[in-house]
């Protein structure tokens, strides 16, 4: 075959490579930097790149957004209602211009409400957590629900499965929903909990995940509702790892809280909500009972918003809300997250913030736990750092916090991380705490972890070697697909 009509073969198969890339990134709406990594993607690995496309670029399947469909019309004015009435139990606290807009921003687009009278204790290291955890678990008298990301079958696993185990037992209902995907653990592990009367389900999203080709959406809320009052949400997860000191990680640095009062109303209803777009059989769902949302006697007077997002809706509700925070704050906000790949508009809030005298301080892991995803962080936290904002490395084991703090005046914590797979691929859950005691809290908290870590200087960047720049470069340039 002469060599001319190779080369023209070879053309052609280019052209129709590009062809069809093109007509591939523009069937869904999807935002400009995404769409060049997604072409790049496509175009320089010809075969593979679509496979990897088929599996990882495209949108929840039909049959998932039609159930979030049609869970998302219920009637919340009852739920809401008894959420009023609690509320006019506490004196309205005197609430800045911003914060009024960021309510009831998160209110017209979750319905969200805010809930006054609630009590949050923090927990920072994995031990305490589950302790505490377990005795709510130990004292429940009618209900537990659970929702968790990754849920190990090692150690500490098993002793989660065996406390639940002991309540089902007892007559507690037990409901649990879980990602395969995040801790990797078979449905064989969750048996012995069947067995005594729990029930338990895969979230929708890791069902048939091969055969639907969806593998880029995941479940990464963290919750725990107890009886209908208490909520438990944060940055944990399941596993050993995050409560024995691993000889990878070292310690693991998290923040989780434990909520009483009515915004565990907004936890149980996100429960809820996953629990009957997951499970199989009608039969199953759950319906918004009584027992299921219960006012405490006595709590504490903490106003919080309980805030969802997921890649069922293209709101982008939490992301939006993070920059109401970012370009309204006037004295400092202080961030934690353990993946900084920011899009364009946070990273154009962040810049603007510290350009207009805004403390802007973030602080990160110095160490990877995915090495692809920890450059793509490094070269966002050097491009910040050049434009103003200060970031922290932090040196005593591993960061897995998420959380924001503004003023002096809200506090923010939860499962949600600065990056673009929170904003757009995975369902996440963050609170919203309106109160100047939490956020002087997470403020100390904060300070102590600064002096477990490294400012990043000028110094440190130019000590970057060559080899390290092109690995953040070449991360970031795929970093709207990771």
């Amino acid at each position: 075959m002469p060599l001319a009509t190779i080369y023209s073969f070879i053309g052609m198969l280019i052209m129709i490579n590009t062809v069809l890339a093109l007509v591939t990134i523009f069937r869904k709406p999807r935002s400009i930097s995404s769409i060049l990594a997604w072409f790049m993607f496509l175009v320089f690995l010809p075969g593979i790149g679509f496979l990897g496309y088929l599996f990882l670029g495209r949108g929840l399947d039909r049959t998932t957004v039609r159930r979030f469909e049609e869970e998302n019309k219920y009637n919340l004015s009852i739920l809401g209602q008894r959420v009023h009435e609690n509320n006019q139990k506490f004196a309205p606290k005197e609430m800045a211009p911003h914060e009024k807009l960021l309510k009831r921003y998160f209110n017209n687009m979750e319905r969200t409400p805010l809930c006054r009278g609630n009590s949050v204790n923090f927990y920072l290291d994995g031990k305490e957590k589950f302790t505490a955890l377990f005795e709510d678990i130990k004292n429940a008298k009618d209900n537990i629900h659970v929702e968790y990301y990754a849920f190990f079958s090692d150690k500490i696993g098993t002793l989660f499965r065996d406390h639940l185990i002991s309540k089902a037992k007892e007559g507690v209902e037990v409901r649990v929903v879980y990602d395969p995907w995040g801790g990797k653990t078979k449905r064989d592990f969750f048996k012995p909990l069947e067995e005594a009367g729990g029930k338990v389900t895969a979230f929708i999203t890791s069902r048939n995940a091969l055969m639907k080709t969806r593998l880029n959406y995941h479940l990464h809320r963290k919750i725990v509702v107890i009886d209908g009052q208490i909520g438990w949400t944060g940055g944990f997860n399941v596993g050993d790892q995050y409560i024995y000191n691993s000889k990878k990680f070292g310690f693991w640095r998290d923040t989780h809280g434990r909520i009483v009062g009515t915004a565990a109303f907004g936890l149980q209803e996100t429960f809820i909500r996953d629990w009957n777009v997951s499970v199989k059989n009608p039969k199953d769902k759950l319906e918004r009972k009584d027992n299921y949302f219960v006012v405490p006697e006595d709590s504490g007077n903490i106003d919080i918003q309980i805030v969802t997002n997921g890649p069922e809706s293209d709101n982008k509700t939490l992301r939006t809300g993070f920059i109401k925070m970012i370009m309204d704050a006037e004295d400092y906000i202080w961030i934690q997250s353990p993946y900084l790949i920011p899009d364009d508009p946070m990273i154009t809030a962040l810049v603007a913030a510290a350009n207009s005298g805004v403390d802007v301080k973030i602080m990160i892991p110095d160490m990877p736990d995915h090495p692809f995803i920890f450059r793509a962080t490094q070269y966002y936290a050097n491009y910040l750092h050049k434009h103003g904002v200060q970031i922290y490395n932090y040196t005593n084991g591993f960061i897995h916090s998420k959380t924001l703090v503004m003023d002096g005046k809200l506090g923010v914590f939860g499962t949600t991380n600065q990056d673009i797979r929170s904003y757009e691929l995975n369902f996440e859950v963050s609170a919203f705490c309106y109160d100047e005691g939490v956020a002087k809290e997470m403020k100390r908290t904060f300070e102590v972890d600064l002096e477990k870590s490294t400012l990043l200087t000028d110094k440190a960047l130019a000590q970057q070697s060559l080899w390290l720049k092109i690995k953040q470069n070449f991360s970031r340039l795929l970093s709207p697909i990771l």
